[in-house]
């Protein structure tokens, strides 16, 4: 069976065409500029390796159009205007599949499934109700979301189609780490809780560290990214994680600030007279390395530490010792650690981040093996063989997560 797995933001849709059988990628694309002011519809995908750039006169306003448009580009159907990638390739009139009759499912990226869902789930009616009224808690990604089941379920009326939820794998925490100190009320009432993100890919990880070390172990795992997120594994199950009610919380980011004293927000809001909608949009959006070095990317600010830059320096080491602080935390919090585990683009490429964080950790025990740790982008021990924990290097691929459930669901009889 062919799936089609769909990742909707705001204005952009990602996709992947996954064929089950053997687990491999066919296409994999995204389309962005959706709904906004540019006068054009911009859509880059990949196939036998070649990528393709093309520049669409016609304007996409929905996510059902951009739907269409991606749909259009997996049969082959009427593609002008290539801007064709270096190979000079390009494959106007060739379908990826012959017809649509050959997608057998879809599977969709869901940011926030509240309390409501521990595990992925076939979309119904029910379903989508649900997506809205966890809407308050994900405000800016469950309106798109619903926006990119809404289309599929346009173009793609018979196909079965399946929510996989961001939150869904962080349920098993226990009460004493999802509770907040607030009264009681905020709980019951409005739901107000650590839920946790990133969960698809934890699970996946997860999954594989179970492959890998067998049953009853405990993992940290660390999804280090431009968005960040630890999670504490016990048994194949979160008892743990950094992220809270929103993504904001927890680890330094690329352009999130993580924990901070929530007295700042009002603080900062009372100085500068903006409203607290303000604050909180340059908490996530304008902070974390992004507002301590100017740059986002932990690449451009290990180069800016390298020439001398010592906004930049200090901004790897905050990063540092935050990643630090968690992990000893949660060592503590399992009584106890079997492995440690690097995933996401941080996680999988930065050699130097990866014995950064390992270094300040010796108390414990961790030694890293640095010719091992010489890798990116593929799963190895990197842990010296006397090191009391072990550490790895493990790629995540939370596409793949979203279609083995969406394969699981879409066949259950």
């Amino acid at each position: 069976m062919k799936i089609l797995v769909i990742n909707a933001g705001s204005s952009s849709l990602k996709f992947q065409l996954i064929d089950m059988e053997n687990e491999s990628v066919i296409a994999k694309g995204l389309v962005e500029r959706i709904g906004t002011v540019d006068p054009t519809t911009d859509l880059t995908y990949s196939w036998n390796g070649k990528k393709i750039k093309e520049k669409q006169l016609k304007k996409s306003k929905t996510h059902s159009e951009a739907m269409e448009m991606v749909l259009d580009v997996l049969v082959g159907k009427d593609r002008t205007d290539l801007e064709v990638s270096d190979d000079g390739q390009h494959l106007t009139g060739t379908g990826i599949i012959a017809d649509l009759s050959e997608i057998g499912a879809v599977g969709h990226r869901v940011l926030h499934g509240g309390e409501k869902f521990t595990a992925s789930c076939l979309i119904d009616d029910a379903c989508i109700e649900a997506i809205k009224e966890n809407i308050p808690l994900g405000p800016l990604h469950n309106p798109a979301n619903l926006m990119g089941i809404e289309a599929c379920q346009k173009v793609l009326p018979n196909v079965p189609q399946v929510a996989v939820f961001d939150t869904a794998f962080h349920q098993t925490m226990p009460p004493k780490a999802f509770r907040y100190g607030l009264p009681n009320h905020y709980y019951t009432d409005l739901h107000m809780r650590k839920y946790g993100f990133h969960g698809t890919s934890h699970r996946f990880i997860a999954g594989r560290a179970t492959e890998l070390f067998g049953e009853n172990k405990k993992v940290i795992i660390c999804h280090l990214g431009n968005g960040s997120s630890l999670s504490a594994v016990v048994n194949g199950k979160c008892v743990d994680t950094t992220m809270g009610i929103t993504p904001l919380d927890g680890l330094l980011m690329g352009t999130r600030c993580g924990t901070l004293d929530p007295a700042c927000v009002e603080f900062i809001a009372n100085t500068e007279g903006k409203s607290v909608s303000d604050v909180l949009n340059m908490m996530n959006k304008k902070s974390g390395l992004l507002g301590l070095t100017g740059s986002s990317d932990m690449r451009d600010v290990t180069k800016r530490m390298d020439e001398g830059d010592e906004n930049a320096r200090l901004a790897i080491e905050m990063w540092t010792y935050t990643v630090q602080k968690y992990i000893g935390s949660y060592i503590a919090a399992m009584n106890g650690c079997d492995a440690i585990i690097f995933t996401a683009g941080i996680g999988e490429n930065h050699i130097r981040a990866r014995k950064w964080v390992c270094e300040g950790l010796s108390f414990f025990g961790i030694k890293i093996d640095d010719e091992r740790n010489n890798v990116a982008g593929e799963e190895r021990k990197i842990s010296a063989d006397d090191s009391r924990i072990q550490v790895w290097v493990i790629p995540t691929n939370e596409e793949l997560a979203i279609a083995r459930d969406t394969l699981e669901i879409a066949t259950k009889k």
